[in-house]
């Protein structure tokens, strides 16, 4: 039998992001580095019951067919108890799945895991309500580039700014009640470490100059590129650049996933902040416990070591 590439999460939610910004086939296909057959494949196998992909719901079904090959076992009751322990604690299934297998040498599967949680929530348990978005997604439309004057396009951006050093930021607002609240997030996107604060004056574009100013200030030094999308909220650009000396680039219209750390970053504060609910409630403090919360996490990509240790390692 043919062995089809796997696909990561990050690939996945790459493919929904392009569908539905109207992206070519041919493009996401050469955005993820896969040949054209695996996306068509991808889509094939992994549609929802109207025809449409969810790249939660893709990556779920692509588990589940690997839960289903020769081999696998019931997962003993103390494993699960202890996994059901990490959930209350926030953490993602393939946090758990990665952490116990590094630490305790314990391995189950995320694919598992999600599982285990949908079943509760089933069964009218209250453990899905522990994970991103409750088992949900949602995203929020981005500007055009009209709306910033002045712009540097990503496509200036060095390549060297890919991740694999350290020192390039990207970010983002997560913007809450009508429009008119909003909280500025940055991250490194070497160590995916993330920087929240709430934003007084909404999507201000100087308010939220000065407060990535004050924010990256404190490491000026190792400051190299910073990305974000072109919400209008980033037109005072220059002035960061201007104080910070460093580059401001703006992803292409409608292309979020060009800066695919921070809306990474972004998903997770959902599990304190409910879409409807509004920061007026939040004080400053709350946004640094959610801050530390995040940053405590281990993470896949860093081999399972949290991102405040690992961000804070380049800085001795």
């Amino acid at each position: 039998m043919k062995k089809y590439k796997q696909l990561t999460s990050e690939q996945r939610y790459a493919i929904y992001l392009g569908l539905k910004d109207g992206t070519s086939k041919k493009d996401i296909a050469l955005l993820i580095g896969v040949h054209i057959s695996t996306l068509y494949r991808e889509l094939k196998r992994n549609k929802n019951k109207r025809g449409g992909y969810s790249w939660r719901l893709a990556h779920e079904m692509a588990g589940e067919r690997k839960e289903r090959l020769p081999g696998n076992r019931a997962t003993p009751e103390w494993i699960k108890q202890k996994v059901l322990g990490l959930i209350r604690e926030d953490w993602s299934p393939k946090q758990i799945s990665g952490y116990l297998k590094k630490q305790e040498n314990i391995a189950v599967s995320h694919e598992t895991i999600y599982k285990w949680i949908r079943r509760d929530k089933q069964n009218g348990g209250d453990l899905y309500k522990h994970c991103r978005h409750k088992l949900k997604h949602r995203k929020r439309p981005v500007g055009s580039a009209k709306n910033i004057p002045n712009r540097t396009s990503i496509r200036e951006r060095p390549r060297e700014a890919d991740g694999s050093r350290f020192g390039d930021f990207e970010m983002d607002t997560v913007i809450g009640v009508n429009h008119s609240e909003a909280i500025l997030t940055i991250t490194e996107r070497k160590t995916n470490y993330l920087m929240i604060k709430k934003l007084p004056k909404g999507r201000d574009s100087g308010e939220v100059a000065n407060e990535v100013f004050k924010i990256l200030l404190p490491f000026k030094d190792i400051l190299k590129t910073i990305t974000t999308d072109n919400g209008s909220e980033f037109a005072a650009h220059e002035l960061i650049t201007e104080r910070l000396g460093v580059s401001v680039y703006f992803t292409d219209p409608y292309c979020s996933w060009q800066k695919g750390a921070i809306e990474n970053g972004n998903k997770p504060i959902g599990q304190y902040i409910p879409k409807r609910a509004s920061f007026k409630d939040y004080s400053d403090e709350d946004i640094k416990k959610i801050q530390y919360k995040l940053n405590r996490r281990p993470r896949e990509k860093l081999d399972f070591n949290s991102p405040k240790n690992e961000f804070y390692k380049h800085l001795v």
